[in-house]
């Protein structure tokens, strides 16, 4: 059996304002735009890498409009891995991002936490050379 995520939803407040932050603040590729109806669309947005994507879904009704920015209750939502973390640092600093947690040395590697637009919080990781060892 082979199995593996393919996306993961993220809700968000509206589509657009998501599309801009993840392609043109983070680089992330826009695989999917697709006008379901005159409310509703399928949006997929992936990191340069490759990997999981995201479904950017946006939020409808009050209960889903709650979760935007805190679908995990304030914990680390995402984990996204780099090959350059002071690369993508000066990014994310260029950028605006709200750094939460600035970078620092773990076992696994460099790590920092930012906030994307809503305030979801990410892992950005640099893995050490023993962790990309340790998936092969």
């Amino acid at each position: 059996m082979k199995q593996y995520l393919a996306q993961i939803a993220l809700v968000v407040r509206d589509y657009d304002e998501a599309i801009d932050f993840y392609t043109r603040k983070l680089n992330f590729f826009l695989l999917e735009d697709t006008k379901l109806s005159e409310t509703k669309r399928w949006v997929r947005v992936q990191p340069p890498g490759g990997g999981c994507g995201l479904l950017l879904a946006k939020g409808v009704g009050a209960e889903q409009e709650s979760r935007i920015g805190n679908q995990t209750g304030g914990r680390v939502f995402l984990f996204l891995h780099t090959d350059d973390l002071d690369r993508d640092h000066k990014n994310l600093v260029d950028q605006g991002i709200r750094i939460v947690r600035e970078p620092g040395t773990e076992e696994f590697g460099k790590v920092l936490v930012f906030a994307d637009l809503y305030g979801n919080l990410w892992d950005l990781i640099e893995p050490s050379r023993v962790m990309e060892q340790s998936k092969q």
